[in-house]
């Protein structure tokens, strides 16, 4: 039989003294949501019959978790980075704010200050033996109109799945680039086709999602932030068609109307690729929404 004690009276001062409602100094928002995670926790260990090994263990895998700083590739793989997307997505249908290209994470691996180049860029320092790809689209507002000067900031991994700043054998800002539009919104690429890739196999994401009988498999991706003055903040990808992973990505990130068409081609000096790709930024209600989301990111500035 189950002993609930939560529920008491004692027990419920204690973990309102625990959260610091009785102090006079603090935050009454920061109190009120870890009064939250402390109650809800406490049902579940009595919900679940949680047992101490069981408890000691969680406590032990968020140590091994923040060692291997891997908190936001386990929020991404357990859908919770993809339920903000969905939210924000619900608020905006609310609000009735005109569409524009869909939204969705931005993962863990964004690196602040790439260099910044007019209307295009080479984003890869030559020595990675991929495909060469040449992307290009253009910037429009939610009226068809072109947004000229807007930042492309783009980032992606290399054919070994991995992202430079991450990888210490790529350059500094190897496979990223911020590119401003031409007058007619227009942006171009250079670069090489990125490889998907899988959570760490020995880390303690991929551990959990093995107890969930989950893979940890992203398909090929692009990263984009969109900005421009006057319109709202876009944080996106595109996944290449056709991937193994396209429709069972273990981050959620998958959108239908973000799938980008690849394009394989013969030429005399060998196969390349070619992506087509415009987005659509929505107007800004406020000021603030032309800025990113404020998290903590490598070399923010």
């Amino acid at each position: 039989m189950t002993i609930r004690i939560s529920q008491t009276a004692d027990i419920q001062k204690f973990f309102e003294g625990a959260a610091g409602f009785d102090q006079p100094k603090g935050s009454a928002r920061m109190k009120n949501v870890v009064h939250r995670v402390l109650t809800d926790a406490i049902k579940i260990i009595e919900d679940l019959e949680v047992t101490p090994e069981e408890f000691w263990k969680a406590v032990n895998y968020l140590n091994e978790l923040g060692s291997r700083q891997e908190a936001g590739l386990l929020v991404a793989g357990l859908g919770l980075e993809h339920y903000l997307d969905l939210l924000m997505d619900a608020e905006d249908k609310a609000a009735g704010h005109a569409p524009g290209t869909p939204r969705t994470i931005e993962g863990p691996l964004y690196v602040a200050g790439a260099p910044v180049c007019q209307h295009e860029a080479r984003l890869d320092d030559g020595q990675d033996p991929g495909t060469l790809l040449y992307m290009r689209g253009q910037v429009r507002d939610t009226e068809g109109e072109p947004v000229a000067n807007a930042m492309v900031d783009v980032w992606h991994a290399n054919t070994g799945g991995t992202y430079s700043y991450f990888d210490p054998s790529q350059s500094a800002f190897n496979l990223r680039r911020r590119i401003q539009t031409d007058a007619e919104g227009r942006y171009r690429i250079q670069s090489i086709v990125p490889s998907g890739y899988g959570c760490p196999p020995d880390g303690p994401t991929q551990a959990l999602l093995d107890q969930l009988g989950r893979h940890g498999q992203r398909p090929a991706h692009i990263h984009f932030f969109i900005s421009a003055p006057g319109h709202r903040h876009l944080t996106t990808q595109i996944n290449l068609e056709g991937d193994e992973y396209l429709h069972d990505d273990f981050a959620y990130a998958t959108r239908d109307e973000l799938i980008a068409p690849i394009h394989f081609t013969e030429g005399p000096d060998g196969r390349y690729a070619t992506i087509n790709f415009d987005f659509v930024l929505q107007p800004a209600a406020l000021p603030g929404e032309e800025g990113r989301l404020e998290r903590a990111r490598a070399l923010e500035v």
